[in-house]
């Protein structure tokens, strides 16, 4: 008898150190058993709560939940589980999770039940508050006018909002659970390109601009941003991007002002606006482009602004300088090599048309380049296939070509230096990049904005130019074009202490061919593309045999006044 009193005491003990309740009532719902934690619970001392019914700590609603869950347990002979409230003797409520299961007799009759009862009150408590906190989301999620798509890593949508519908022309009912790219064959899919980009190497992408090329409404342009969902590891869970229409916008931008830039391209000049229309067509085109234009013009920011406007954007950019390197080296560097294939090749290279697959690959001074380099590039425009070098096999590219050169290369073609066919193959459409001297009305935008980029870069705070500067910069002929006058702005920096450029900051070169042309020099010459013997000979007068400062007063280049001077033995 003795070791089952101990037995008993030792089992109490142990139930009394659980922290979830424990206690059993009779058929009539009186309290018969109970531990510390669930007085604890309920907040009675164990005289108070034993012989107590279950209707004393609960309401009405309550009253019926018990006993619905107790008659459901008596008649199944099944525990079950269920939350309620529960009110404490300091009449504050607790949320507990009750598991009730039957008291049998040996003879297998219902006697009375065991509760377990565990304190949720904070779990609870915060789950009504998440659930609240998420109405709020929803409703500001459905309120907003953007079109918002989460999906998982698969890409598969988790949820949308109902703005998409408008922008995005699907309907949200039936996304959930569905490939995104698949949800809509009606536009061009350059939102699809940026989640991509932000599920593959975990980044966010900000202002992506894109026309959507949708079949309901013509010319529709949204700004896209997309960011990574991750967890508290770093493990990506998904994306959300977010796509704002700003068509109307856009539209109401063009009206009210004139266009000054264009992916940092300068200019509000009538020639430059013909450059901009040009290349809002050519952005999302796969056409080879041909960009001319004098030394300094600006070619590579115009082979730039194509490529990171148009849907190749988020795909590599990738220029060569066709010049700088010799046949076999330019060859090893478009097309790559293999092991073996020359002196040097100890291993296996790519080739920078391979580098830019899906992106656009930049070639520029193409005027330059050999007869055998020639020939392996109209293949690649032909066939869109490659030979590594010491190779026979074809690899397939896809790389979007544009080719710069200020050479004329129709002459060339003629001269012989140049291939016809590659020629045209080339010339599918250009885009020619007019001199600095043919839209001086440009100048002083591209003074403030060299200005307002030398200022960040050298943490000055240089206003502008004095009148007599200006004066000057709208006189000169600008041989060196744009990169010339941003040379000069350069250079100003260096010597100006004031917060303003006088003559005396600019190189003295310019400013004695200023005061020349005005004692009767002759002038700059701005758009003349030939200069007779005479203007030549009086030009060196002035500057005492000075050919370097003579070209600049002529608008020629250096080589041209050389070769002219030959000429004229």
């Amino acid at each position: 008898m003795k070791s089952i009193e101990e037995t008993l005491k030792r089992y109490e003990a142990f139930l009394n150190e659980i922290e979830d309740g424990v206690g059993e009532t009779d058929l009539e719902g009186n309290l018969t058993f109970v531990t510390d934690a669930g007085c604890r619970i309920w907040g009675y001392t164990r005289q108070e709560l034993l012989g107590s019914n279950f209707k004393s700590y609960v309401d009405e609603s309550g009253v019926r939940l018990l006993k619905k869950m107790y008659n459901q347990v008596y008649k199944t002979g099944k525990p079950v589980r269920f939350i309620h409230d529960v009110i404490r003797k300091d009449r504050t409520i607790k949320i507990v999770e009750d598991a009730v299961s039957p008291i049998f007799q040996a003879d297998g009759t219902i006697v009375g039940f065991r509760s377990v009862q565990r304190d949720v009150t904070d779990r609870e408590n915060a789950q009504k508050e998440i659930h609240a906190h998420r109405r709020r989301l929803e409703a500001i999620f459905s309120s907003v006018s953007d079109a918002i798509i989460m999906v998982d890593p698969d890409m598969r949508i988790i949820e949308a909002n109902t703005s998409t519908e408008g922008i995005c022309g699907f309907s949200i009912k039936d996304t959930g659970g569905k490939i995104f790219a698949r949800t809509s064959a009606l536009c061009g899919r350059g939102c699809y390109r940026v989640l991509t980009q932000t599920l593959d190497h975990k980044k966010n992408i900000s202002g992506y601009t894109v026309e959507c090329a949708c079949t309901w409404r013509d010319h529709q342009l949204v700004s896209i941003n997309s960011w990574p969902i991750l967890d508290q590891n770093g493990e990506l869970m998904g994306a959300v991007m977010g796509i704002r229409d700003i068509t109307m916008l856009n539209d109401l931008q063009k009206e009210l002002q004139e266009r000054h830039n264009f992916h940092n391209i300068i200019g509000r000049s009538n020639k430059m606006q013909t450059v901009y229309t040009l290349l809002e067509n050519l952005k999302d085109l796969d056409t080879t482009v041909l960009v001319t234009g004098e030394t300094g013009t600006g070619k590579e920011l115009v082979a730039r602004a194509i490529h990171y406007e148009g849907q190749r954007a988020l795909n590599p950019f990738i220029a060569v300088n066709c010049s700088a390197l010799s046949e076999n080296l330019l060859e090893s560097e478009l097309f790559g090599h293999v092991q073996g294939a020359f002196t040097g090749a100890i291993k296996d290279k790519m080739g920078r048309f391979e580098a830019a697959a899906g992106g656009t690959i930049l070639l520029d001074e193409i005027g330059d380049i050999s007869a055998l380099v020639q020939l392996k590039l109209l293949r690649v425009l032909q066939e869109k296939i490659i030979e590594r070098v010491g190779e026979h096999v074809a690899r397939s590219v896809d790389a979007r070509i544009i080719v710069c050169t200020n050479k004329n290369l129709k002459e060339k073609v003629a001269a012989g230096e140049f291939r016809e066919d590659l020629y045209y193959r080339l010339k599918v459409v250009q885009v020619e990049l007019p001199p600095l001297r043919s839209r001086l009305e440009d100048v002083p935008l591209l003074v403030d904005h060299f200005i307002a980029v030398f200022n960040k870069k050298s943490n000055q705070k240089i206003k502008g130019v004095s009148q007599d500067v200006l004066s000057l910069f709208m006189s000169y002929g600008w041989p060196g074009n744009i990169r010339e006058l941003e040379h000069v702005i350069e250079h100003a920096f260096i010597l100006c202490r004031r917060n303003l450029i006088m003559l005396d900051h600019l190189p003295r070169d310019i400013v004695e061919a200023a005061d020349q042309n005005r004692h009767g020099a002759p002038h700059f010459f701005p758009g003349k593309k030939t200069v007779s013997s005479d203007e030549i000979l009086e030009v060196l007068k002035k500057t005492d045999g000075n050919k370097a400062k003579a070209a600049r007063l002529l608008g020629v280049n250096r080589r041209t006044l050389y070769r002219k001077l030959e000429n004229l033995n």
